[in-house]
């Protein structure tokens, strides 16, 4: 409480020229009525020295000079009988009595005694009738307001009010010295000047309106003035009632930001209300003492406040020159206190409270000051405290908390399924909730309200809800020893794996007949973590759910969800909804979750009784064996292709597993499978040559071909990166089995692989050959030295099979002369394409790719006279340039009748000398020196040649032929003409007449046969004038016609 007793200093200098002893200094005293004592004290015995420097510096314009004022010790002592001293009694009798209050016959009291001390006997009459006539208003059970009945309305500077509001601007306000700071900073006076009836204060009296409403008050300040203004609302309940005020319009200036508060600039600087709710007695003098609830400006209107005690108080300051009623108003009404007990509260504590089930099984829990805005900085408990064999029940209908985050570290409800805080927690809460129903597991329950200081100026409104102490409720005895209540939960549970474990579940009261209106939840989860995860499978053993009038399950059902729809809270979608008398088919969950929703309905009956056993999940696609193992079929006659995987592919698999994947062809098939993914755990791997047989220790996959006899044949052993190259089965075998084996300690992602069902290929595949009875030979991968090609298109793979056979007593040599297949055997393994060697009848192949061999790995030996080569490339096949190999029968005995290789001993034929090719082996070339040089045979060139030659010698022939005969004919000729010469002298010869008649014919050659005329030189059948020419001479006509005659 401040003091300035302006009007007494005045006095003292001017009056009646009368000095203190003291210089006469004002001070401020926090808490307590004013003291006035002689001497006064200094600026530095107040205890706020803040408040104490404001207050002298104000005063100073009242105070003469230091040097106008006497000395210390020096001042006369005050007179004992002064008019000054009595009117000073005058007004403090007046201060207190304007400030009515409840313990006003103390005040008074006290005045009066003060008015007593010694003075003029004459003003003492004077003072009774004072006394008398200022307590006629309070008998007369009202007093005058201006506008609304029921309020008391400020009537000076000089009241308590106007006390408040010098303590508001000067100190600091409950969230710290910023906000008096600020006001000083702005520019606006430290102590603001009230104008009069600016306070205004609101009592609830017996008989009178318990709500009404207010606003702000008129101020009109001259022009060239600014002055700022301060008035306090005080709305004062009755006993065991609260203050509930709520604005209704409201348009201060500034615009604060979401959640700014005091001391948040430049906010709320010229124009504002505070709020105070917790103020614990009526004496609104104190302020500076209580709570702040938050200061407000801007166009949005607090939210409604209802006051933790009776009183309630607003402090509407402006430095506005006019201010109108229309600025902000709202209503008030006085609300019974009765409501906020929720049960027998603890001395001393706002809002703490224990219900014991004697006093009141039903009735509401509430926050302190719910609806509206609830304190800062609270703690409130409420313990509920059944008898043996009932339940508790809580029931929040309207929860609207401040959200801290998940966790709620800020405001929060605590529940303990107990009797104290040190019980078993059943949630916390913030936030905003809905359908929020908890149960205690027992007879008792503690909830915990608790809100923490903070500077954000939030507005929630806290909780509404219901509890009831029952013996209806579930009784949780059919939870058994597998399963655990969730606490706050009616009855539901929940039961986990102890890894491949089981057990049993029931409905609530089974045997006997079950509650109705009830639904209970069973959450049964399997192990899932890095190293396990399993799924949960559920057959029922009985099963008796009555059905609805409809047949259907409208009343009482049970509802499975295996995919974890729990999860999103969807429970609209389950998997099966079962009812009747039937007893359900077996379910397995997709996954680790399993949830049971059994809804009792209105018709009773016996329930269900159910098994549930948690098997190792695998997923892995395929036909799973009916133990739950993790065996996996797959079958030509179900489909033709598809996809497996190690267990949790991508994830890592789980530790201490067998799986076996069985692969089942028809006569006519055979099956491919071929890897894309593959990492298993190998910590004693070759990091040389890759991670195959004897190197897998740890973790491993094995492949084989199974035969009808039930033999099985392994292909190989893989593990680390070493991918499998791609397989197919063996022509005759049955199928193929995949064996995944991992022992209990680390894991890794495993694999994935794809298979295919195809039409059976011949036994040497699509390029592949039986080779015997030879002394050496070569092999090269298709299209050498071009690179190799995948398979056709829609085909798993294509395969070479060399089959190798030498005599008796006598092994295979395998040299590769040039390598270059895809893989890595490393770092990826062979996925793409593979050699595999098979160098006995027994014993798994090796397996080569890589882009060159290691020097160790490049010549191989048969254990007995036969070998098996396969190369197989797969659909994922990009191509390379492949290999080439020779293999030479020989033998590894000491004693060699042929010929020895002088570097690696092998005892190979004699006829392999000097035959250009390395049968020796890797880098022995001895088969081939000290022989004599020869052109190499090339037996398409002897060929061509031959050819060539036969060509020439016919041509060559034929051509002797013709002119032998033209020679014939020529010679012919001739002795015919020589034959027919001598008979030209004799007349009549028959030689001339033929002769006659050839040349006759002759000079006429279209008379000749075709054949004839066609073989004639050109030159004669062709040049008619040359013929006739001949045939007309002189001497062979004559001699014709001599001959003639």
């Amino acid at each position: 409480m401040l003091r300035t007793y302006e009007a007494f200093h005045r006095g003292a200098t001017t009056a009646s020229g009368f000095l203190p002893s003291e210089p006469p200094v004002w001070c401020c005293d926090l808490g307590r009525r004013p003291r006035f004592r002689w001497p006064m004290p200094t600026c530095a015995d107040c205890a706020d020295q803040v408040a104490a420097a404001a207050i002298c510096k104000r005063s100073s314009q009242h105070l003469p000079s230091s040097t106008s004022l006497p000395a210390r010790g020096k001042w006369p002592p005050p007179p004992r009988k002064n008019t000054l001293f009595l009117r000073l009694e005058i007004l403090l009798f007046l201060e207190y009595f304007a400030m009515a209050s409840e313990d006003l016959q103390k005040r008074l009291s006290l005045s009066i005694i003060r008015v007593a001390l010694p003075g003029d006997v004459i003003w003492r009459p004077f003072l009774v009738l004072l006394v008398l006539f200022s307590l006629l208003p309070l008998f007369s059970g009202s007093v005058s307001a201006a506008k609304d009945p029921g309020n008391i309305t400020g009537t000076s500077s000089t009241s308590s009010a106007a006390v408040s509001v010098e303590l508001l601007n000067s100190a600091a306000t409950a969230d710290g010295p910023q906000a008096a700071a600020s006001t000083l900073a702005s520019g606006a006076p430290s102590f603001p000047t009230k104008a009069p009836k600016c306070d205004r204060t609101f009592v609830s009296r017996p008989g009178a309106p318990q709500n009404g409403t207010f606003e702000a008050p008129t101020i009109l300040n001259p022009t060239n003035q600014t002055q700022s203004r301060q008035c306090i609302y005080t709305f004062i309940a009755g006993p065991r009632q609260r203050v509930e005020v709520g604005f209704t319009s409201f348009g201060l200036r500034g615009t604060p930001p979401d959640g700014s508060s005091i001391g948040h600039l430049p906010a709320c600087v010229h124009e504002y209300i505070d709020l105070y709710v917790e103020i614990k007695d009526s004496n609104v003098s104190d302020l500076i003492n209580s709570p702040f609830g938050g200061r407000y400006c801007g166009p949005i209107a607090p939210r409604r406040r209802i006051s933790l005690y009776r009183t309630l108080a607003l402090g509407f300051f402006t430095d506005k020159n006019a201010t109108y009623p229309d600025l902000f108003g709202g209503t008030y009404s006085f609300i019974n206190d009765s409501e906020y007990e929720v049960g027998t509260p603890e001395p001393n504590t706002p809002c703490t409270f224990t219900v014991h089930t004697d006093v009141r099984r039903t009735g509401n829990i509430i926050s302190p000051t719910y609806p509206g805005v609830y304190p800062k900085d609270l703690t409130c408990s409420y313990q509920f405290i059944g008898k043996p064999g009932q339940r508790v029940r809580l029931e929040f209908r309207d929860f609207d908390l401040f959200f801290g985050g998940p966790h709620c570290p800020f405001d929060y409800v605590k529940v303990y399924d107990g009797l104290t805080n040190e019980s078993a927690t059943i949630g916390t809460y913030c936030g905003q909730q809905r359908n929020l129903v908890l149960y205690s597991s027992e007879s008792s329950l503690f909830v915990s309200f608790v809100t923490l200081q903070r500077t954000a100026n939030t507005q929630n409104r806290g909780f509404k809800g219901i509890f009831e102490f029952s013996e209806s409720f579930v009784k949780l005895d059919f939870i058994k020893s597998e399963g655990e209540h969730i606490r706050g939960s009616e009855c539901d549970q929940k039961i986990l794996s102890k890894k491949e474990s089981r057990g049993i579940v029931y409905s609530p009261n089974y045997p006997f007949p079950y509650i109705p209106k009830i639904v209970c939840r069973y959450f049964i989860y399997g192990m899932q973590d890095m190293q396990h995860l399993e799924r949960v499978r559920l057959s029922f053993d009985k099963f008796e759910i009555p059905r609805g009038q409809n047949g259907e399950c409208s009343d009482g059902y049970l509802k499975i969800y295996l995919k974890g729809q729990e999860t999103m809270d969807a429970y609209d979608k389950y998997d099966h909804e079962f009812c009747g008398e039937m007893l359900p088919a077996q379910v397995v969950s997709d996954g680790p979750r399993l949830v049971m929703v059994f809804s009792s309905g209105e018709v009773q009956g016996r329930g269900f009784k159910a098994k549930y056993t948690f098997e190792t999940e695998y997923r892995i696609p395929g036909t799973a064996a009916p133990d739950g193992s993790c065996t996996f079929t797959y079958r030509s006659t179900s489909r033709k292709r598809g996809e497996f995987n190690s267990p949790r592919y991508p994830s890592n698999y789980p530790s201490g597993t067998n799986c076996t994947y069985i692969f089942i062809a028809t006569p006519n098939e055979q099956v491919n499978i071929v890897f894309d993914h593959f990492k298993v755990r190998a910590d004693s791997a070759n990091t040389t040559h890759g991670s195959y047989g004897h190197y897998c220790q740890e973790d491993w996959l094995e492949i084989y071909n199974m035969y009808k006899d039930g033999t099985e044949k392994l292909v190989g052993r893989y593990c680390g990166v070493t991918a499998p190259g791609p397989v197919e089965s063996n022509r005759g075998a049955t199928g193929l089995k995949v064996l995944l084996h991992s022992d209990d300690e680390g894991v890794f992602s495993g694999f994935k692989a794809r298979y295919m069902f195809e039409v059976a290929k011949s036994i040497f595949g699509d390029c592949g050959s039986n080779v015997s009875s030879q002394e050496y030979g070569v092999i090269t991968s298709p299209n050498w030295p071009n690179n190799y090609e995948g398979p056709e298109r829609g085909l798993a793979s294509r395969t070479c099979n060399w089959y190798l056979s030498v005599r008796p007593r006598f092994k295979i040599l395998l040299n590769f002369e040039a390598f270059a297949v895809e893989g890595d055997p490393q770092n990826r393994g062979c996925p793409a394409a593979v050699v595999r060697i098979w160098r006995g009848n027994e014993g798994p192949p090796l397996e080569l790719c890589g882009e060159k061999l290691p020097l160790d790995r490049t010549q191989f030996t048969s254990e007995n006279h036969v070998m098996r080569i396969s190369f197989i490339s797969a659909d994922k096949s990009v191509g390379a340039v492949g290999f080439r190999a020779v293999w030479t029968e020989m033998t590894e005995s000491p004693g060699c009748d042929q010929f020895q290789c002088s570097k690696n001993g092998f005892c190979i034929s004699e006829r392999l000398r000097c035959n250009n090719v390395d049968n020796c082996g890797f880098e022995d070339r001895s088969d081939e020196t000290n022989c004599h040089t020869e052109p190499p045979f090339e037996p398409l060139a002897m060929l061509g040649a031959g050819i060539g030659g036969a060509v020439v010698f016919i041509l060559a022939f034929c051509i002797w032929c013709h002119r032998k005969r033209k020679r014939r004919r020529r010679q012919s000729r001739r002795r015919r003409l020589q034959r027919g010469s001598p008979g030209v002298g004799y007349r009549g010869s028959l030689a001339g007449s033929l002769a006659g008649s050839m040349i006759g014919n002759l000079a006429a050659p279209s008379s000749l046969p075709p054949s004839l005329a066609g073989s004639l030189p050109p030159s004669l059948a062709g040049s008619r004038r040359s013929m006739q020419h001949v045939c007309d001479a002189p001497e062979l006509h004559y001699a014709s016609s001599v001959d003639s005659v």
